[in-house]
């Protein structure tokens, strides 16, 4: 064989090898660890069957070591073809430093409306690094035994709520399932779970960002001032109970309500003789617009530095899906698509917590765009800060003054 043509054949077997290396297999990463097995055995499954051709794998690594270890394989190019992100700036930073693909127009990001974007763009709302997987939502799980052995009805109001503790307090229940140990309950469970109620939701939040509101005004602090109420309705050990320990209270019988998050959900079905209800966070006055707390959680996006983006993409153009979103939206309980498609939620909590998107405006948490950008950063500090209130410890005038102040040092719309 003359030696032109040996070359050529030699060339033409490499890159069929290194095609064959390449295409057909994705690695996904994902600080969703409980979600493996959902994962291998009906995400990937739904997928791989409409794409023959191309396999997943699922690589999770624990929680509080994501972030971290995320960003040195990236750094290092050994990260996934795709990767699950967190919303606002974490992974703002990351398209920032070029590890994530511009997605605009990328098929699937149709099925998705410029409100959902929100938490995966970056501020002038020109480029999105993230596809938005799902949201989740926060109300007031509680004990229906309890409610019905004690004649109460779910409160929609203030005074209604405050009645309902009253009543349960003079009982064997304790009110409240709420531990202060794990301080991000407190900010994230209750403070921004409530208090859209007050400041008007978006309203309140774009006015802050503005520098036309500040935390010390009467709305913002309102809400402290309710937070600082639930303290005479907690248990005594609520300063040394961890979220677990609530949990189990609440699991238990042994508490009427429980400051919940939609992913607590699947945990308390786990007890068939727990008969639960749900309500949303109670307006201030009958008739009032009612907010709620509906927060981007995770997206996925593709690693700029993928060897196999083509297939990448493909995936990226299911996870936009109906098919996707039914299926992550009644498997993932307490996690709600954040698409356009109409999904016939299965889960009964999971599905009246889902109806308040149509009845009530939605919210993401207070500060998680921009207001975290500074230092003190405003995450800690209103953990720190809603557990105190919570406890006992610091007023409601005197919590809103302390974020107001830390805000202040470094925003300049704030110093205006």
């Amino acid at each position: 064989m003359p030696t032109s043509r040996i070359l050529r054949a030699a060339l033409v077997l490499a890159l069929i090898c290194t095609s064959a290396a390449r295409a057909g297999t994705l690695v996904l990463e994902s600080w969703r660890v409980d979600d493996k097995a959902l994962w291998e055995t009906v995400l990937l499954p739904a997928f791989e069957r409409k794409h023959p051709g191309i396999s997943v794998k699922f690589s999770p690594t624990a929680p509080t070591e994501y972030d971290t270890s995320l960003a040195a394989r990236l750094g290092n190019g050994t990260a996934g073809d795709m990767l699950a992100c967190r919303p606002f700036d974490t992974s703002l930073l990351l398209y920032r430093r070029g590890y994530l693909e511009k997605l605009n127009g990328k098929a699937g990001m149709e099925n998705f409306a410029p409100g959902s974007l929100v938490a995966w763009q970056t501020d002038d709302g020109k480029d999105i690094f993230c596809m938005p997987v799902a949201s989740v939502i926060h109300g007031f799980l509680y004990n229906k035994k309890i409610f019905r052995k004690l004649g109460l009805q779910p409160p929609a109001t203030e005074a209604e709520f405050f009645n309902v503790l009253d009543a349960v307090r003079k009982s064997q229940y304790a009110p409240l399932a709420l531990g202060t140990a794990d301080e991000w309950l407190s900010s994230q469970t209750v403070f921004t779970n409530i208090g859209p109620n007050y400041w008007g939701g978006e309203q309140g939040r774009r006015a802050l960002i503005a520098g036309k509101a500040r935390f010390t005004d009467a709305p913002f602090v309102a809400a402290f001032e309710f937070e600082a109420r639930l303290a005479a309705y907690m248990p005594k050990s609520a300063s040394v109970q961890t979220y677990r320990d609530a949990q189990l209270l609440f699991a238990q019988g042994g508490a009427a309500i429980y400051p919940a998050g939609s992913w607590d959900i699947s945990y308390f079905n786990q007890f068939p003789d727990l008969e639960l209800g749900v309500f949303a966070p109670p307006v201030q006055q009958a008739g009032d617009r009612c907010q709620i707390s509906d927060h981007m959680d995770i997206g996925i996006g593709i690693n700029r530095k993928s060897r196999n983006k083509a297939d990448a993409y493909k995936f990226l153009a299911w996870l936009g899906s109906q098919e996707f979103a039914d299926l992550y939206t009644n498997r993932v309980i307490g996690f709600f698509t954040l698409s356009n498609h109409l999904i016939a939620v299965r889960d009964p909590l999971a599905k009246q917590m889902a109806a308040w998107r149509t009845t009530c405006d939605s919210n993401f948490r207070l500060n998680a765009l921009i207001m975290n950008r500074g230092l003190p950063n405003m995450e800690s500090e209103l953990w720190s800060v809603n557990a105190q209130v919570l406890n006992g410890k610091l007023g409601a005038r005197e919590a809103a003054a302390r974020i107001q102040n830390g805000f202040a040092k470094w925003y300049l719309p704030q110093q205006e």
